[in-house]
């Protein structure tokens, strides 16, 4: 890596940065780039992804080889991977894991007593109607209460179910789950299939879209159990079923009402029989990646291959970390951090966030669109940020996991009842300001509106979002903007309507709130407009990926005035040709390079709250003046956006 930090192997000096700063900063790269065949994309991401996944399975894989001699946690992980690993197993096993809870589904003799198996089926990984989480209450933060919201469903999301569109991935779904069923046993599985894909059309018209769902607002309905009983009449029987004491659930938040007294009137008026098929369904899609390779296979085909566009399943071992991962991630993290975090990075984390914090600061006092009183709450609210980088300061305890070697579906099962009982335990209790929600050995980061905390993993502090030797333009323009796209959060549509304390409240006048929407919608109509090459004649939703764009837009715009505060003044050395202005823009460039497949872009259209990189690139540094000057653009570029047309909100 050269001294700026910039990998010049990848730039395409045939495209000008003035015309597209993606595709020169990252083009040579693209033009050579293939997707490996276990994979719907490649690019920066997974690539730091592929590393600490590596890393993660030496961790794994040693305790596994310890057999005997190892001890306590390393046995388990051990244990776990190597049950995954045994295909042999799996093999001779078929579907005898699940044959006992097929059965028990199909001897169900009514609706309530579906919903009680559903119920315990919880307790094992299976979905169900609804999702169940614990999360401090948004109306009083200092306490955790359960949230619930709609689920049901095999697709991605409603609109597959009612938008043209995708009607040709229903009928592939329709023969998907006819494939699944067949091989679970289940009797005339063609007509099964019909049935179970025009029940879930049916819960799908009772969802929220993606988009109501980013109101906190509206999905904010604090209702006691008798409330809750009332619009979904057969909720105790399930809580009853699944171990959730009363005082647990006296008052819970109900995200999406309307389709709780959708999904009851369905329970009443579709027949037993295919509710059966439905919950059969579930039952077979959460353990079909434990089972022999006809339920791999058919599975990955359809979740891999026609949604995403992946050709081949990932490797065996890669399958076994991610299930060690889920089961005992923190475990993991541990011996990870001890192995691979330098301290020394969290230091230099502790200054860049500190200097990022001081850029909002900056920029809040001087924003000429908002008054003084929403000013004062909103300094009051970044006071009150709190960072969290590398790991947390306690670890999960895992001893309530029983791992047998011989027991894969076991294992997972038992390793999710016990994530149940951990969250469970939460309920009731002073919030937990230690916990975090990722492992240290992720690659990502993020806001929490409730706790109005960032949080940066280990894992994601490497190059190119952190490189500890390189000029600090790199690390402002990469971990900067990450950072400041994770202190965005707490400032766009969904997160502003948060005070510092994590309480939903409008702590805005009317007049800046409504500045606030005139910039947003600004913002919406810009990424309207936009559509990828891979997903030809379809738009970004620009109100789907409003918060995220947000997000970007104040993480890129406060990064680059905090790189300026690094700087104290002095000028930034011009090194390998860039100057620090433009090493920054092109470090953000290449934190976002990637390569993707049709359909996999096309799903995430629908579904993801992200826009498409190169748009997370291109669209939000046109916005910024700094880029402009940074690389003396004109009427005549391609990046050029005129100064009336720009969108600055923090």
């Amino acid at each position: 890596m050269p001294l700026s930090g910039i990998d010049q192997s990848t730039i395409d000096a045939a495209v000008r940065p003035q015309d597209d700063l993606y595709r020169h900063f990252n083009g040579a790269w693209l033009k050579s780039a293939t997707i490996p065949d276990d994979r719907p994309l490649d690019g920066a991401f997974t690539a730091l992804r592929d590393g600490a996944e590596l890393a993660v399975q030496e961790i794994i894989v040693a305790a596994g080889n310890r057999g005997g001699d190892a001890g306590g946690i390393e046995r388990k992980i051990g244990d776990l991977y190597n049950s995954f690993m045994d295909e042999d197993a799996a093999e001779a096993k078929g579907a005898e894991p699940i044959r006992e809870r097929l059965a028990d589904v199909a001897a169900t003799g009514s609706v309530a007593e579906l919903l009680r198996l559903a119920g315990r089926l919880f307790r094992a990984d299976v979905s169900g109607l609804f999702y169940i989480y614990p999360a401090p209450d948004a109306g009083n933060p200092d306490r955790i209460l359960l949230y619930t919201g709609q689920a049901g469903l095999g697709l991605p999301d409603e609109s597959y179910y009612r938008e043209e569109q995708f009607a040709a991935t229903v009928t592939a779904y329709r023969e998907h789950v006819r494939t699944m069923l067949q091989l679970a046993g289940v009797a005339d599985a063609e007509a099964a299939a019909g049935r179970v894909v025009e029940l879930e059309t049916a819960l799908a018209s009772h969802h929220w879209d993606k988009v109501s769902l980013r109101d906190p607002q509206k999905t904010y309905n604090l209702k006691t159990a008798d409330e809750v009983a009332g619009i979904f009449p057969l909720m105790n029987d399930w809580f009853d079923a699944a171990g959730i004491d009363a005082d647990k659930r006296a008052e819970l938040v109900v995200s999406t009402p309307d389709f709780f007294t959708g999904a009851a009137s369905l329970l009443e008026t579709v027949p037993l029989g295919t509710w059966q098929e439905w919950l059969a369904m579930r039952v077979v899609s959460a353990a079909a990646p434990y089972l022999s390779s006809a339920f791999v296979d058919a599975n990955f085909a359809f979740y891999g291959t026609t949604l995403s566009g992946t050709p081949r399943n990932r490797d065996r071992w890669k399958r076994g970390v991610a299930v060690v991962e889920a089961a005992l991630g923190e475990a993991v993290g541990q011996i990870y951090v001890a192995r691979h975090f330098p301290e020394s990075h969290k230091e230099r984390m502790r200054v860049l966030v500190g200097n990022l914090i001081e850029a909002y600061r900056e920029s809040i006092t001087g924003l000429a669109w908002m008054g003084e009183d929403t000013k004062q709450e909103a300094l009051k609210k970044l006071d009150a940020f709190r960072p969290k980088i590398g790991y947390p300061e306690k670890w999960i305890d895992y001893s309530a996991v029983v791992i047998d070697k011989d027991d894969l579906l076991g294992n997972v099962e038992r390793a999710h009842n016990a994530d149940v009982d951990r969250h469970l335990d939460e309920v009731g209790k002073p919030v937990d300001r230690e916990k975090w929600l990722m492992t240290p050995q992720t690659v990502n980061a993020y806001y929490h509106p409730l706790l109005n905390e960032i949080v940066f993993p280990a894992a994601i502090l490497q190059p190119p979002f952190f490189t500890a030797d390189a000029d600090d333009a790199v690390n402002y323009g990469g971990i900067g903007a990450v950072i400041g796209h994770e202190i965005g959060h707490g400032f766009d549509d969904q997160g502003s309507q948060y005070d510092g304390a994590g309480l939903l409240r409008n702590w805005w006048t009317e007049a800046d709130r409504g500045a606030f929407e005139a910039l947003t919608s600004k913002l919406v109509a810009q990424f309207d407009a936009l559509s990828p090459a891979e997903a030809a004649g379809r738009h970004v939703n620009g109100k789907l990926t409003l918060g995220e764009n947000i997000g970007d837009l104040g993480g890129l715009t406060i990064a680059y005035k905090a790189y300026l505060i690094s700087l104290g003044g002095q000028e930034a050395p011009v090194l390998d040709g860039l100057t620090g202005a433009q090493r920054f823009f092109a470090s953000w460039a290449a934190v976002w390079r990637q390569v993707i497949r049709s359909e996999e872009a096309i799903k995430r259209l629908a579904t993801d709250p992200h826009s498409p990189n190169e748009f997370r690139t291109n669209e939000i540094a046109r916005n910024l003046a700094a880029f402009h000057e940074a690389f003396a653009t004109t009427e005549r570029d391609g990046m050029w956006l005129a100064p009336a047309e720009r969108v600055s909100i923090w």
